[in-house]
């Protein structure tokens, strides 16, 4: 079921948002405060992305996302801010959302990234044969899309788990941010390049064993990253 939670304390706005949703063929569950989203994803365990307004009366929209975080790893999150600030962008995205999109917006640009995001948790994947790309200390199962680090699990979202496997499927090769933005957002992606950035930022804090200094994933200057020297 293609499940979507739409937060937003804006009734017109998540009207507007709801409706283009239906039209893509996507079932809404509606929220106007971050209690009641985080109720509606307890409620609605089948939720696959999340629509998080930032600006919200009480709970704002940075709070819901950590705590969906700790409830759920595997949901998409896309934070909708009517701000320009970069800083703002930076701050949803290190909370653990997967994308931004900045109001106003177009129904086209919101369908885009939902579908994209929604291909990225596995919605729209037919099951896979048991596999397992092994790369010491990591062990990267693609049949419960999980990774290792010294037998201890490593909590991924879903679009960090897909930065990994692209790396671990093409060890000590330079992937350029283009080429990085492409393969895991999809090539229909609207947003920036600096999301890559700052999810291989949040990835480092997360796999390195000194996230300023890492070895695992290398800067490759001018271009992109690799994985390993």
């Amino acid at each position: 079921m293609r499940k979507v939670l739409v937060l937003e304390d804006e009734e017109n706005i998540r009207s507007f948002v709801v409706i283009n949703l239906k039209r893509a063929g996507y079932q809404t569950v509606e929220a106007g405060t971050g209690e009641e989203a985080l109720a509606a994803v307890k409620d609605n365990p089948d939720i696959k992305v999340a629509l998080l307004d930032i600006m919200l009366p009480g709970m704002d929209g940075f709070e819901v996302c950590r705590r969906l975080r700790a409830m759920d790893n595997k949901i998409g999150i896309i934070m909708l801010t009517a701000r320009t600030q970069e800083m703002d962008k930076v701050t949803g995205l290190m909370t653990g959302a997967d994308d931004y999109v900045t109001k106003p917006f177009s129904p086209a640009e919101l369908t885009a990234r939902v579908d994209a995001l929604f291909r990225r948790t596995g919605g729209d994947e037919a099951p896979v044969s048991p596999d397992e790309i092994s790369d010491p200390p990591f062990l990267l199962n693609t049949r419960n899309r999980t990774l290792e680090k010294n037998g201890q699990r490593v909590k991924l979202t879903q679009v960090e788990y897909s930065i990994v496997k692209l790396f671990m499927e093409n060890p000590g090769k330079a992937l350029s941010r283009e080429e990085i933005l492409d393969t895991v957002w999809g090539k229909d992606y609207f947003g920036e390049l600096k999301i890559v950035d700052v999810n291989i930022r949040r990835l480092r804090i997360k796999i390195e064993d000194n996230a300023q200094k890492p070895t695992f994933v290398n800067t490759v200057w001018g271009y992109g990253y690799k994985w390993g020297s």
